[in-house]
């Protein structure tokens, strides 16, 4: 079979304006935990786009780590190249899929770091290990080998051998806040359900959009 002919038909619920939340996070919220019941593989994973200064656009995978009234929440190195970039150019699209739902969710907006204090407390929760790691590893850097990698963290080790491990001043945290958010629902034929909140001055906009 050639990929052309790869097609999935989608026919497993609707999305309408009369059953969603009059704010894009509760109904994204209501999503999440949906997700949750239906038991998505990884339903915090999220495609993470951002642009270098010429705007040429780099894409990968991150996990979302919060959600409230700012906005989506992440982590990473901050001299990684998603940091790079968001710190030339401070806005991000995020997508997140959940196939067994049919559904998509899609955010662009823009970019801040968490405060210093959230990083670090959200640090200390994480594992021994990825503590060590976010020290050991040059995020996006050239190496020569795994060996590198391998002998930093043996290095980190011996440095953190006992007592807490500090957070690195390159590692934190940043929130995405959204100006648009858009809610996708598979539907048969192609004619699937888009549903956009629209942020301007006069707070948040619902309007149906073509598939």
């Amino acid at each position: 079979m050639s990929i052309a002919d790869l097609r999935q038909e989608y026919a497993k619920h609707e999305l309408d304006r009369e059953h969603v939340r009059a704010e894009p996070i509760e109904q994204f919220e209501t999503w999440f935990d949906e997700a949750l019941e239906a038991e998505v593989e990884e339903p915090n994973a999220m495609t993470l786009a951002t642009t270098d200064e010429l705007g040429r656009p780099a894409a990968r995978i991150v996990l979302l780590k919060g959600v409230d009234e700012r906005g989506f929440v992440f982590y990473s190195n901050y001299e990684s190249q998603k940091g790079r970039q968001i710190s030339s150019n401070p806005h991000a699209a995020l997508v997140f899929w959940w196939e067994p739902l049919e559904r998509q969710v899609r955010i662009e907006g823009e970019v801040e770091k968490l405060p210093e204090e959230e990083s670090t407390d959200y640090f200390d929760s994480r594992p021994h290990g990825s503590q060590l790691g976010a020290w050991a590893s040059p995020q996006s850097r050239v190496i020569d080998s795994r060996e590198v990698l391998e002998k930093r963290l043996e290095l980190v080790s011996g440095e953190y051998s006992e007592g807490e491990v500090p957070r690195p001043p390159h590692w934190g945290g940043y929130v995405v806040k959204p100006r648009t958010v858009e809610f996708w629902q598979g539907r048969p034929n192609r004619l699937h359900d888009r549903l956009r909140y629209r942020r301007d001055d006069n707070g948040w906009t619902l309007e149906r959009l073509a598939p």
